[in-house]
């Protein structure tokens, strides 16, 4: 029960601070700014919506993925590392991160009808280091099917959460101000780091004896 509960912990924490829905304030209110309440509700829903379906959407393809193109669990879990280590250096140093989603593909995206899907649902939410972690701790996963329940579960719980402070951005920006927003983005990014190093190293213990087969 207890080790179900850490992992529960853990996985919650690290799908989170990817998602990071506090990163996604600014440019939510900024698109919506001429809204009414009822409006940046549905947006924020939506886009929570999208969020939550693309990553179980790859939580539970990401195994075929893997036997499709011939990757390894370590190999990808080395590369997941390091695109999360990447955003996680952008977070600490509170700038907007191209791992996320570029200036170029914003701009396009904003002048989208739908904007909740793109650039909000995917990439901003959804992005490639969002993606990559739920496959790997998905893939971590599959020998138990409990542990595969609570990702799922951390999934859709980041996503209702996603929802709950897109819908409060106002509320949050008003309170927290640009700095506190930037101080969360820091300490989020600081611990993403972390989990980025572990992937990482997960991912060498797993390759390295591959390594030296093929070597000796």
């Amino acid at each position: 029960m207890l080790d179900n509960l850490g992992f529960a912990v853990v996985n919650f924490a690290a799908i989170f601070f990817v998602v990071d829905p506090f990163a996604v304030i600014p440019l939510f209110l900024s698109i919506t700014s001429g809204d009414d309440d009822a409006k940046k509700s549905h947006t924020a829903l939506k886009a929570a919506i999208v969020t939550t379906v693309t990553l179980l959407a790859f939580a539970a393809t990401g195994s075929l993925i893997f036997r499709l193109f011939g990757i390894t669990l370590g190999a990808f879990r080395i590369a997941g590392g390091i695109l999360l280590f990447l955003l996680a250096l952008d977070m600490v140093r509170a700038q907007h991160s191209r791992v996320r989603v570029s200036p170029e593909e914003q701009t396009e995206g904003v002048e989208k009808e739908d904007v909740a899907i793109i650039p909000l649902g995917i990439p901003m939410l959804a992005g490639p280091g969002s993606i990559a972690i739920v496959i790997v701790l998905m893939s971590h996963a599959r020998s138990s099917p409990v542990q595969m329940g609570i990702v799922l579960g951390c999934v859709l719980l980041t996503g209702v959460l996603t929802f709950l402070i897109l819908r409060a951005a106002t509320v949050l920006e008003r309170t927290l101000h640009q700095t506190g927003l930037n101080i969360l983005n820091r300490v989020m990014g600081l611990l993403l780091a972390a989990v980025a190093v572990q992937f990482v190293v997960n991912g060498v213990a797993e390759v390295l004896p591959q390594i030296m087969k093929a070597l000796g």
